[in-house]
C-alpha cells in the first residue's frame, strides 16, 4: 500500500490512550467505502490495545433517513448486525447506534402531510429533518452524558476541492483534534490524506474484522457507478442524489445515476422507485400541484403565466398530496410482491400522522385508509381520530357561534394539537401570530 499502514494505526492507538478521563468516541458509519475504511482501521488498531485498557466507547453511529434506496439499508442492516455480533464475541467497546427521524420530521410527513414541494437546491429541507438532526441529538446526548466527545468521520481531503479546504480551515497545527459546530465536540478525520485509489486497495486486501470480505461492497459501487452518503453533520456537506448512494426520493438533481446503475445490473424491482422519484422532480414544477397561499402565509400569490417555480409557491394541493400517497403505496405494493412484505417505503405511523395532519388543514376529501385499503384490499380504520375532532368541533360550535370567532379558534388549537403531537415547538409562537393578524385584518 502506498500510505504507512502501521504509522496509522499506532496514531489511532495514540490518540484512543490519550486522555485521562476518556471521550467517548463516535463513528459515523454509512456502510460505504471511506466510513468502512475507517471502521476497519479503528478496530483493527484497537484490538492491539490490551482488553483492561480498551475502556474508552466507541459508538458506531449509522443514520437511516428512512427513505434510503432500500438494497443499500439491506446491506447496511446486515453489516451492523454482523459488527454486533463481532463485537461482542471479540470484546471490543463498539456500541451500535441507528438514528432516525422524528415522526414530525420523516420526508413524507412533510411532503405528503404538509404538502411541501419536493427539496431543490434553493430549498433543501431535507437534509436538516433527516440527517442532521437525529445525528445531532445522539451527539448531544452524549455530550451531556459525558462532558465532551470526539466525531470520527471518513472524510478525505482528495474527495473534493470543498472537503479540503474544510479540513484545512478547522485543522491545527500540531494536533489531530479540530473543534466541531457543537460545543464540548471534536473532530478526528485519520483517514483525511488518504486517496480514493488507496481506499479500494485497503479494501480489497484487508477483509472486515466482523467477518467475511468487502466483495459485496465492491460490487454494489461497481453497479451504481456511485458512492456513499457520508455521515451529515451540518449543512456544509453536499447532497448525496448527484452521484452518491443516498435517499432513493432525492430531488436536488434530474436523475439518480446510482439507482439508475443498479437498476441497469439487474435490479429491476426498483423501476417503481425510479418512477416516483422522476414523478416527484417534475411534478413540483407544475403550477396546478401547488396552491396559491404559501403555508403558514395569510397572502395570495400571483398565478400567471409568467410564473416560475419558486419558494413563493404554496404548498401541494390536496388533490396532488393525495396523487403522491396513492403512488407511493402502489410502489409499495409492487415491490412487496417481488421483493416481500418485510420491504416498506412509508409507515403505518407516517400514515396517521399524515391523516391527521390533513384533517387540521381542513382537507376531508380525500382521507388515507381509503387510498390505503383501494390499494391493498385491506380495512384498516382510521375513524376513532376524525369522531374525537367531530366531537370537539361541535362543542365548539356551541361555544361560539360567531363564525369568524369559531374559525379562529378552531384554527388556533389545530396549531397547538399540531404541535403538541409533533413533539417539535418551533414555530408555534409566529403561527399564533400569524392567525391572530389575520383575525385582527378581517375585523378592520
Amino acid at each position: 500500500m502506498l500510505f504507512d499502514l502501521q504509522f496509522l494505526e499506532d496514531e489511532i492507538i495514540d490518540q484512543y490512550l490519550y486522555d485521562e478521563n476518556p471521550r467517548p468516541w463516535i463513528i459515523g458509519f454509512s456502510g460505504g467505502k471511506d466510513s468502512t475504511m475507517l471502521l476497519q482501521l479503528v478496530w483493527n488498531a484497537l484490538k492491539k490495545v490490551p482488553a483492561e485498557i480498551r475502556t474508552r466507547e466507541v459508538y458506531i453511529i449509522c443514520n437511516d433517513t428512512m427513505v434510503e434506496n432500500p438494497h443499500i439499508v439491506d446491506f447496511i442492516n446486515r453489516t451492523l448486525v454482523n459488527i454486533t455480533k463481532a463485537a461482542a464475541e471479540q470484546s471490543m467497546p463498539f456500541i451500535v447506534r441507528q438514528t432516525t427521524p422524528r415522526l414530525e420530521e420523516t420526508f413524507w410527513v412533510n411532503l405528503i402531510g404538509r404538502g411541501y414541494p419536493a427539496p431543490n437546491n434553493s430549498f433543501r429541507w431535507c437534509t436538516e429533518r433527516l440527517k442532521i438532526n437525529p445525528t445531532t441529538q445522539f451527539i448531544k446526548s452524549k455530550i451531556d452524558e459525558k462532558g465532551e466527545v470526539i466525531i470520527l468521520l471518513g472524510t478525505r481531503s482528495a474527495e473534493s476541492a470543498n472537503r479540503a479546504k474544510s479540513i484545512k480551515k478547522h485543522a491545527v497545527r500540531g494536533q489531530r483534534l479540530r473543534k466541531h459546530l457543537l460545543p464540548s465536540a471534536y473532530v478526528y478525520a485519520p483517514i483525511k490524506d488518504i486517496e480514493t485509489m488507496e481506499v479500494w486497495q485497503y479494501l480489497q486486501q484487508v477483509p472486515p474484522p466482523w467477518g467475511g470480505t468487502n466483495k459485496e461492497l465492491v460490487t454494489l459501487y461497481k453497479n451504481a457507478n456511485s458512492g456513499d452518503c457520508p455521515l451529515v453533520i451540518d449543512e456544509s456537506t453536499p447532497s448525496c442524489g448527484n452521484s452518491r448512494f443516498g435517499c432513493w426520493v432525492c430531488t436536488v438533481v434530474k436523475r439518480d445515476k446510482s439507482m439508475e446503475g443498479l437498476i441497469m445490473n439487474g435490479e429491476e424491482w426498483m423501476y417503481p422507485l425510479l418512477d416516483l422519484r422522476d414523478e416527484l422532480v417534475e411534478g413540483r414544477n407544475i403550477r396546478e400541484n401547488r396552491e396559491i397561499f404559501r403555508r403558514h402565509r395569510r397572502f395570495k400569490l400571483a398565478k400567471s403565466e409568467e410564473d416560475k417555480e419558486d419558494d413563493s409557491w404554496g404548498a401541494y394541493t390536496p388533490e396532488y398530496r393525495a396523487k403522491i400517497l396513492r403512488m407511493v403505496l402502489e410502489a409499495q405494493k409492487e415491490i412487496q410482491e417481488m421483493q416481500g412484505e418485510n420491504m416498506q417505503l412509508i409507515t403505518h405511523q407516517e400514515l396517521i400522522a399524515i391523516q391527521v395532519i390533513w384533517y387540521r388543514d381542513g382537507i376531508l376529501k380525500y382521507k388515507v385508509a381509503d387510498i390505503y385499503n383501494s390499494i391493498f384490499n385491506a380495512h384498516i380504520d382510521m375513524s376513532k381520530h376524525e369522531e374525537k375532532f367531530r366531537q370537539e368541533e361541535e362543542l365548539l360550535r356551541e361555544v361560539f357561534t360567531d363564525e369568524d370567532e369559531f374559525e379562529f379558534i378552531q384554527k388556533s388549537l389545530n396549531v397547538l394539537k399540531t404541535k403538541t403531537l409533533m413533539v417539535k415547538k418551533r414555530g408555534l409562537s409566529s403561527d399564533i401570530e400569524n392567525l391572530v393578524e389575520e383575525q385582527l385584518n378581517k375585523k378592520k
